[in-house]
Order: structure tokens, then C-alpha cells, then sequence
């Protein structure tokens, strides 16, 4: 079905996510390398340890401690999570860290699945395309279990992690 912005914007409003800024999309074919999948994972692994300027988003995913500071090291992403590309491979889009954001698997990628899948057909799409690395819907926002002590105390630990990796220079 082809929406247009009004469109797309009223449909992920309720869907709850009217928070969500979408790009227009001309969809076209692209050659996928078969190795993509490996470079996808090494890819996750720089997208994951790249967290660190993102502090403020990941606070509101009420990470624990241990969650957070694996996610940051490139261990292991946190249960119900995953890593979306904004534009997808086979449209042409990039391995690139640019190219991703990470919300919640449930019910946020899944959401956002349906409503790229409602526009299966369309030449032009509309695509989800949030401001930051990490996207929780506005209505969802609450922080952690701390309050404003957890975001700081996670800032921390973030600022460290960057000192300690000579990022910071």
C-alpha cells in the first residue's frame, strides 16, 4: 500500500511510537555479498562497543549493570533487543554503523516490521528512522530503577570505558 508521510506518521502513532521520525524510501534492488552475514556480526560487535555516546538512550532500556556493561564491551546483547538497519541490505542499504539503530525486540522491531511489511507493493516507503542509536518510544520513557542516579552512574561507567580505550582523546 503506498502511504504517504501523513500517512506513515499517523499509522506508527498508533502503533504507539509517534515519536518516530520516518525517511522516504525509493525502493530498488540491490546486490547482497554472500558474506554479508558475517560482516553484519562484526558489524553488531562495532555497533555495540560505539554505544558509549549513547548513555541517555540505553538508560531508558532499564539495562542492569551487567546488561549494560556487556552490551558496551561487544559481549552479548541484552534479551528482548535487537539491532535494525534503517535502510535494508537488499534496498541497497549499507553495513554501516550509521546505517543502525537498537530498540527493543517486543514489541518495537516487531511493530516496525509490520509496518514496512503494510507497505509491501509501494515504490516509495517509508522508513523508520530515529534520531539516535537508541530508540525507546517516548511513551515508554521511565529510566531505570534509580532514578537520575542510574543514568549518571551508567554515565560513568561509560566515561571510564571511553577514557580507558584512549577514545576520548
Amino acid at each position: 500500500m503506498q502511504m504517504t508521510q501523513t500517512d506513515a506518521e499517523k499509522r506508527l502513532s498508533e502503533m504507539h511510537m509517534s515519536d518516530m521520525p520516518v525517511m522516504e524510501f525509493a525502493r530498488a534492488g540491490a546486490h547482497v555479498d554472500s558474506d554479508w552475514f558475517v560482516k553484519y556480526k562484526k558489524l553488531c560487535h562495532e555497533f555495540m562497543m560505539s554505544l558509549t555516546d549513547s548513555v541517555e538512550g540505553l538508560v531508558m532500556l532499564n539495562l542492569t549493570q551487567d546488561e549494560f556493561m556487556a552490551l558496551i564491551m561487544g559481549r552479548a546483547v541484552p534479551a528482548n533487543t535487537s539491532f535494525r538497519l534503517r535502510v535494508p541490505l537488499t534496498w541497497g542499504g549499507k553495513l554501516d554503523i550509521s546505517n543502525m539503530f537498537m530498540c527493543r525486540t517486543f514489541p518495537t522491531s516487531m511493530r516496525l516490521d509490520e509496518f514496512i511489511i503494510e507497505q509491501s507493493g509501494a515504490r516509495t516507503v517509508w522508513l523508520p528512522n530515529p534520531a539516535g542509536k537508541v530508540y525507546v518510544p517516548q511513551h515508554n520513557i521511565s529510566g531505570g530503577d534509580g532514578g537520575n542516579a542510574t543514568s549518571d552512574r551508567l554515565s560513568q561507567i561509560a566515561a571510564q570505558i571511553v577514557a580507558a580505550r584512549g577514545m576520548g582523546q
